[in-house]
């Protein structure tokens, strides 16, 4: 499970509260790091999603010390990590928050074993926002099983809604 994450933004302040609105729960300064702001669901896990000016890194203390704040000079725009967020808005909602933000969003399948919105936070971050139905079709469809075909050798086809025995 987990609980929180933290994000690279142009605007934190503005990437927080609209995070905070798509979970229907509020945001709030971050006094543990300058300029960050945090989204909190508001459930019954405190879900919450740090988010950092752009730029601000998270590196290693030095010896027994905790991490600490590393400022690149030149961050990207762009990387592989994103997030799937559950919200209890509909589609047309977070599409019009989307729109209402300029930032890009569309309704894709995950290789038809669930579907997503994918919101672009600021237009470079991936998003993976799940209405409750989406949800519902993640969990009854991504688990071990569906996995375990990784496991046989390369170029083993898998194919969407079939199932692998746990001694296969």
């Amino acid at each position: 499970m987990i609980f929180h994450a933290s994000i690279p933004a142009d605007d934190p302040e503005r990437v927080a509260a609209v995070i905070a609105e798509i979970w229907k729960g509020e945001s709030f300064r971050f006094p543990p790091w300058p300029g960050g702001y945090v989204a909190m669901a508001g459930d019954d896990r405190s879900s919450t999603l740090e988010v950092y000016p752009r730029g601000h890194t998270i590196a290693p203390g030095e010896g027994d010390a905790a991490a600490r704040m590393h400022v690149d000079p030149a961050p990207t725009r762009f990387s592989c990590f994103h997030l799937a967020l559950a919200t209890e808005r509909s589609p047309e909602e977070i599409m019009a928050i989307a729109k209402r933000e300029g930032w890009r969003a569309v309704r894709c399948s995950r290789g038809g074993y669930f579907e997503v919105i994918e919101c672009w936070i600021e237009n470079s971050l991936l998003v993976e926002v799940m209405t409750a139905e989406m949800q519902r079709d993640y969990r009854s469809r991504v688990n071990l099983d569906l996995w375990r075909w990784t496991k046989q050798p390369a170029g083993t086809q898998f194919a969407p809604g079939s199932r692998i025995s746990a001694e296969a």
